[in-house]
């Protein structure tokens, strides 16, 4: 198993604009005119183009990818395990603030927890106005 990450903060400038189409990203600035030669971050079918492009190059090495927190793959979506790891040794919370933070990662994946919201309810009680904030075994 083999696992990879790759920076492409720069990856729109490794791909050449067509030549027909270099005039289509002039501009003009009072230091004079200029065009674009590779494809600047910005232009309409870029980010369309470029993922093309990657997944050409890395289709043989696309098994899953981590994204927004989640893993995507062949099997669906699920939940990142490190995500899950940090559930769950998540400090137990001593303010509001400190449920809501928790609450705020937790409700992220509320879609893979069936009835999130019968579980979370002791919890979403803690932030309601004029509540005292009291931990017990229901919580």
């Amino acid at each position: 198993m083999h696992f990879s990450k790759i920076d492409l903060r720069s990856g729109y400038h490794q791909l050449r604009v067509k030549e027909q189409d270099i005039s289509k990203t002039a501009f003009r600035t009072r230091y004079g005119h200029y065009e674009f030669l590779v494809i600047p971050f910005g232009l309409a079918n870029a980010p369309a183009v470029f993922m093309d492009l990657m997944n050409r190059v890395f289709h043989e090495f696309l098994d899953n990818v981590v994204f927004l927190g989640h893993i995507v793959s062949a099997e669906g979506i699920t939940m990142d395990p490190a995500k899950v790891e940090a559930i769950t040794k998540w400090p137990r919370p001593t303010s509001v603030t400190e449920v809501r933070s928790f609450m705020g990662l937790a409700g992220y994946y509320c879609r893979f927890f069936e009835g999130f919201s019968r579980l979370a309810l002791p919890l979403t009680k803690l932030m309601r106005k004029g509540e005292k904030f009291v931990w017990n075994e229901e919580r």
